[in-house]
């Protein structure tokens, strides 16, 4: 029995403009999320990964920030279509986000008890009594010790590791369809990490709640998705399983993130690095944006861009190396 598609995002475009031009900050992005899902979205810092998640909400500062193309799909309805009224009801109930950092998303002088049965009341339509009770069992389910004291202090007065908590059980709390949680255990030790992780499987599981998760931890990725797009620059470069990623990456970006990587069973003096850096958002290099940085780079990839495209495993690249494969089998069947 197939999984319902929950969100699909088309041709995605997100520019920001500014004295010193047009930044292509998401640049024509494809992918689909089913139900029950985890699609990882990883890359380095500055590619679009929050960007993209930011688009999807409708949350993209204007100006200058501006969607320019394409579509998100929510259940076949069109987002990008939908009124600002219509979207308040979409946030926080069928779409929930996890920020990356709680002390900016978090009123600082409201309790945290009252933040998160504020959202419960407005789009589950409970009374205080009802809200605040469950606002303090959310606190419960994500691990934060003595919920009822917790939930009526100020953010100041919580760790960071609680203030991430107290935005996970705050986006969790309105049972939403889709869950964005972007670097949402980053200022969480190791031990609440796997605690966190785990929660968000089982209420997956519990809730057929499809998840976008942007990280930079390849490990977790491992762990919790099911599907990988690794972005650069505003790109999707490759789109697969994570199962065929970690076992045969392809796009040599990938593969250098994965070389990366410590290795638990090799000797290692020194880890593999990627050359060079990021390209500025201005002044982005002609042809494939990974070019000066790829070490397999031919002279078409300093002059032409390549196109995503869909190989024989069902996986997705963006590289010549496999356009031209895909063109030599047509030479071959004709």
């Amino acid at each position: 029995m197939s999984k319902e598609v929950v969100l699909e995002v088309s041709n995605l475009k997100t520019h920001f403009s500014s004295k010193n031009g047009v930044t292509k900050a998401v640049d024509g992005i494809d992918f689909v999320l089913h139900e029950s899902e985890t699609l990882g979205i990883v890359g380095e810092s500055g590619c679009g990964k929050s960007m993209t998640s930011l688009s999807i909400l409708r949350l993209v500062p204007s100006p200058p920030g501006e969607i320019v193309d394409g579509t998100i799909s929510l259940k076949g309805k069109n987002i990008l279509q939908m009124s600002e009224k219509e979207m308040r009801h979409v946030r926080g109930n069928q779409i929930s986000m996890i920020f990356q950092e709680p002390m900016t998303s978090l009123n600082p002088v409201i309790p945290v008890g009252e933040q998160i049965a504020e959202a419960i009341r407005v789009h589950q339509r409970l009374n205080k009594k009802e809200a605040w009770k469950k606002a303090v069992e959310m606190l419960e389910l994500v691990g934060i010790p003595s919920p009822e004291k917790r939930a009526k202090q100020e953010p100041f007065q919580l760790s960071g590791g609680m203030r991430q908590r107290v935005m996970i059980a705050m986006a969790l709390a309105c049972n939403p369809e889709v869950l964005i949680a972007d670097e949402p255990t980053t200022a969480l030790d190791v031990t609440i990490q796997a605690q966190i992780l785990k929660l968000m499987k089982d209420l997956q599981k519990k809730l057929n709640m499809g998840i976008i998760f942007i990280t930079h931890d390849l490990g977790v990725v491992a762990e919790l998705c099911d599907k990988v797009a690794v972005m650069y620059a505003g790109q999707i470069v490759e789109y697969s399983t994570a199962e065929q990623l970690f076992t045969n990456p392809k796009h040599p970006y990938t593969s250098g993130l994965m070389s990366s990587l410590p290795k638990l069973h090799e000797d290692q003096e020194e880890l593999q690095t990627m050359k060079g850096n990021v390209p500025s958002p201005y002044d982005m290099p002609k042809g494939c944006r990974f070019s000066p940085r790829c070490p397999l780079a031919t002279a078409q990839c300093h002059v032409e861009e390549p196109s995503l495209n869909t190989l024989d495993d069902g996986s997705q690249i963006r590289c010549f190396l496999y356009s031209q494969n895909i063109q030599q089998k047509g030479v071959e069947a004709e």
